[in-house]
This record gives structure tokens, sequence and C-alpha cells, in this order.
């Protein structure tokens, strides 16, 4: 996986309102730590941060360091729930060759038999990769897969050099019948109901009007004298 080079500065200042000065100059508060070092308070560039961090697990190349660059994984990320900007990210320092584990997406290929219907449980799982040879993905091809048929984490095509850090036998993804019309029509109620017609006022024997008119004529008689 290539590494991506973000300018780290160090920052001093430290609490809620220094990060909130922090972004509001397009800046990202972080936190740098690792392999027996002391915490590192880092003040990035929020845009490099966030196409960064568009690529899961991505290699951070931090340059500007006392000391020299050092190469990160994130390890937690802060994003505000609104806007979807970042607000502070966990890095972890790594070494060329170390193993680390990580979560990594499970992307789908291809088509299920016509009348079956994919049922993903699970959009990522965990492996141990060298640091600088981390999967982007794990695909699973489910081209023409039929009814019945399931993929777990052990079924798993993992890249050399990856294992799997989960459980073998947990369920990745299924083939089930797909529903037919009439199923959906019920699982969300849809019932055509035909409304009720009104019911019909008796008719009035013949030479009589019927009430409605017999009261509208006698309303417009004169008074009697």
């Amino acid at each position: 996986m290539p590494e991506v080079h973000i300018a780290a500065t160090q920052r001093t200042e430290f609490g809620k309102g220094a990060a909130r000065r922090e972004r509001r100059a397009a800046r990202v508060p972080a936190v740098l730590y690792g392999h027996g070092t002391a915490p590192r308070h880092l003040s990035l560039p929020g845009h490099d941060v966030l196409l960064a961090l568009r690529t899961a697990n991505v290699l951070i190349r931090l340059d500007g360091l006392p000391g020299g660059s050092e190469l990160a994984l994130p390890k937690a990320v802060q994003r505000d729930p609104i806007k979807g900007t970042v607000e502070h990210v966990d890095l972890i320092i790594v070494r060329r060759g170390e193993k680390v584990t990580v979560d990594v997406p499970v992307i789908v290929k291809g088509e299920v038999a016509a009348d079956g219907l994919l049922d993903q449980q699970l959009v990522q799982v965990s492996v141990q990769a060298e640091a600088t040879a981390i999967p982007p993905a794990i695909e699973v091809d489910v081209e023409g897969m039929a009814i019945g048929v399931s993929v777990t984490a052990g079924d798993l095509l993992l890249p050399r050099g990856v294992t799997l850090d989960d459980e073998p036998d947990l369920l990745v993804l299924h083939v089930i019948p797909a529903p037919t019309a009439a199923q959906l029509e019920a699982e969300i109620g849809v019932v055509a109901e035909v409304p009720e017609a009104p019911e019909a006022a008796p008719a009035a024997p013949a030479g009589q009007a019927a009430p409605e008119a017999a009261a509208e004529a006698a309303a417009e008689q004169p008074p009697s004298e």
C-alpha cells in the first residue's frame, strides 16, 4: 500500500478551546503513540487528512516531526456527525515488516442466481497483515451463487501473508430465496380494499314523494291566512 505524506506540527496547546481553534484554522488535532514512545500531540492539515482517510487503513508518513518522520496508521477517527469533517485522529506508529491487526472491507462481485437474494452479514473482517502490505479490501465472487450457499470468514481468499483474526465460522454472506410479489405485499401490508357503496334510501310508495322531497315542498308552501 503506498504511503500518504502529511506535514505535521507539534501542538503545545491542549483542551477544548485549543482544539476548536485548530479546527477553525482548517487543521485537525491528532495524537501519535506506539512502540513505547510517549504520546505526541500533533496538528495536521484538515484537507490532507480528509483525502487520506478515504482509503481504508491508509499508511500515513508524518513529515516534519522532531527526530524525523514517522509511519503511522489511523487507529480512531472522530468525525462531526452532521458535517462529516474530521475532528480528531488517533495514530499508531508502525514499522516496516511488523504485523498489525486491522479491519478490512469485504467487497462482493457478481450477481447471485435469479431466484436468490444476497444477504451480507459482515461488511468487514479482522485480519493480521504486515503494516506495509495491508490489502485494501477482500473480494468475494458470488456470480451465479445458488440458494442455500453461504460464505464464512474461513472461506475468504486472503492475500499471501495475510491471516484471519476473526472466528472462521463467522457468517459473511449467504443466499436466501427471493421473496415473491405476494410475500412482499403481505410484508408491507398492501391490500386492495374496495370501499363500501353507500346504503340506498328506501323507495317511496307510488304517488308519495320521498321524505326529503316532501319536507322541501312543505317548506315552500306560503303560510295559511
